[in-house]
């Protein structure tokens, strides 16, 4: 199964993939939040994904926020576009941990990189 990482931003949407029989989490970019819609079609094409982790922006009190309602918000947009299963992941904490992954990729990235190890982890 490939499964597509989403770190949903404000400015930018960080991306990572994974095909669950090699099981290795990788980055694979980061698009612009203002034009998303068509660049993460596309992508969800070319990698013959099968469904999509999303990252979800809960307050330190495991409370949902604006962020939360803003991500679920895009979620939805995306449902439109694409009908792939779609599975929430806690993102707290997942920027401290992104930081603390070496290499040159974005911040973005390493962030949907973590999200995205978490789901594989919980299963």
């Amino acid at each position: 199964m490939n499964i597509l990482g989403i770190d949903y931003g404000k400015k930018r949407i960080g991306l990572s993939w994974v095909d669950t029989d090699l099981g290795v989490v990788l980055p694979i970019g980061q698009i612009e939040s203002g034009n998303w819609k068509t660049d993460l079609v596309k992508i969800a094409k070319e990698d013959s994904a099968d469904m999509f982790v999303v990252g979800l922006p809960l307050g330190l009190d495991g409370k949902e926020n604006q962020n939360t309602q803003r991500v679920r918000d895009f979620v939805r947009e995306l449902q439109d576009l694409v009908s792939l299963s779609v599975e929430f992941v806690d993102e707290r904490f997942s920027s401290r941990s992104a930081d603390a992954i070496g290499g040159s990729v974005s911040r973005d990235e390493k962030s949907a990189m973590v999200i995205l190890q978490s789901y594989l982890d919980s299963r």
